[in-house]
């Protein structure tokens, strides 16, 4: 066997895999032994069929088994022992000449090869970094949220904007009385604080407890089968017949009152012993909302630094034809005709994947099960305190982490985030951040401007 390559330009080969009979024969017999030893074959015992009728049922199929994976293994041992960096997968040239019945073959396969990018990320590379302040007003929404987040539901006698009402809900006919055989809800519960209709909100508003308001359930939420479906507990096909008014009784109202300082609302809001005061509170908020804040702010410098970035890349040679033949043998939905379209589409995704891989080897970047680890803990110890869950013991968020990082799935989509953090880190320290401080209004002109 040989395997050798020519190369026709910097991103463009060829690679022949030649084949002699004494380099597969053995491995054809071998195969045809092992169907005769294991398909039966009628009036046969297993191992006592005629080699001649093995060879001519399933000598032409064994022979091409064998040389594809003959090809297929040579190919790819030589691609990996060369450290040649291929795009795509390589091609089959198409052989008017090959004959099943012959003894020598050779094999030529169209190789893409990724361009050596020339890309120097230093001190003298400027990129924009935005630092948003935080605004009292800001600190005043964020304090609001947590209090609602983690105030108490209590018994009113008004209904306030944020109040639960509970009663019996009839069904009403034109004259606004009950409907025979209507729907009644014994026990229905309206928040009125999510009804998409400000007329609506405001038939309950400053209600007590014993007072009857007629209203209409399907202008609350526009008719939405679903919503429609919760509120009066009947099928979503039976919703469209019942879109006229109710009464409600209201039996009961919840109000919700506001977590109040002290070391409950503290510690449920930040951790059990990290806040005291009511001054520690605030710079707590101050900076919790900083925290979600930088991430725009690196979310920004990506999309500038990316910029800059492939600016100074410049123009990316690739195999473009080869990458075209690739792309149509693997997607069903791309043809001859319309490549062209979407390869423009690809390629640009392409050589940004490339840039960033010249980029991570060159400033080694190289992430570690650590890392991982360490990342799939915050984004857990971020999904739980969006539920007001923080402060959760180790050991619950070691299990949590192990179960994420067990699924194969979800490891390579943490894999590929931690790798792209860890590049637009390393990017951060190489070269000269301009920092700016900016308003959020001023940091979302900034995306305002590239629409």
């Amino acid at each position: 066997m040989n395997v050798t390559m020519n190369k026709l330009d910097a991103v463009n080969a060829t690679i022949t895999v030649s084949l002699e009979e004494k380099d597969y024969q053995n491995k054809i017999k071998k195969l045809l032994r092992d169907i005769n030893n294991n398909r039966p074959e009628p009036g046969f015992r297993p191992g006592h069929v005629p080699a001649a009728l093995i060879q001519k049922k399933y000598g032409k199929a064994a022979k091409t088994d064998v040389l594809n994976k003959e090809v297929a293994d040579a190919l790819y041992n030589y691609i990996n022992e060369n450290k040649i960096k291929v795009l795509g997968n390589p091609i089959p040239v198409p052989n008017p000449d090959f004959n099943i019945d012959g003894k020598d073959f050779t094999f030529e396969f169209k190789v893409g090869i990724a361009p050596e990018l020339k890309l120097d990320v230093n001190k003298e590379m400027h990129i924009p970094y935005y630092n948003i302040e935080v605004s009292e007003e800001m600190i005043q929404r964020q304090d609001e949220m947590l209090r609602r987040r983690y105030g108490k539901q209590e018994a009113g006698e008004t209904v306030e904007p944020n109040a639960l009402v509970k009663g019996v809900m009839t069904e009403l006919d034109a004259e606004g009385k009950p409907l025979a055989e209507g729907i009644v809800v014994e026990n229905g519960i309206l928040s009125p604080e999510y009804f998409k209709s400000e007329e609506q909100k405001a038939i309950f508003a400053g209600k007590h407890v014993g007072d009857v308001v007629t209203f209409n359930p399907a202008a609350t939420c526009d008719s939405n089968e679903a919503e429609l479906s919760s509120m009066l507990n009947i099928s979503k096909e039976e919703t469209a017949a019942h879109h006229g008014d109710f009464s409600m009784e209201i039996k009961e109202i919840i109000v919700l009152k506001p977590a109040e300082d002290g070391e409950e609302f503290f510690d449920a809001a930040f951790g059990k012993g990290n806040v005291h005061n009511a001054e520690e509170y605030k710079e707590a908020v101050k900076k919790l909302i900083a925290g979600q804040l930088e991430n725009d702010s690196n979310f920004r410098f990506t999309i500038d630094g990316k910029e800059i970035l492939v600016k100074a890349a410049g123009a990316i040679e690739l195999p473009d034809a080869v990458l075209k033949d690739y792309l149509i043998s693997v997607n069903e939905a791309l043809t001859a005709e319309n490549i062209d379209e979407e390869y423009t589409k690809i390629r640009t995704d392409l050589e940004w994947q490339l840039i960033r891989e010249t980029i991570s080897q060159n400033l080694d970047v190289k992430v570690t099960a650590d890392d991982m680890k360490t990342f799939a803990r915050q984004l857990a110890e971020s999904r739980f305190a969006q539920y007001g869950m923080a402060g959760l013991p180790d050991n619950v968020l070691d299990r949590y982490v192990d179960d994420m990082l067990s699924n194969e799935r979800t490891r390579e989509q943490i894999a590929t985030q931690v790798a792209d953090s860890m590049m637009w880190a390393a990017v951060k320290e190489a070269v000269t951040v301009d920092e700016k401080e900016v308003s959020v209004e001023q940091f979302n002109d900034l995306f305002k401007a590239a629409e």
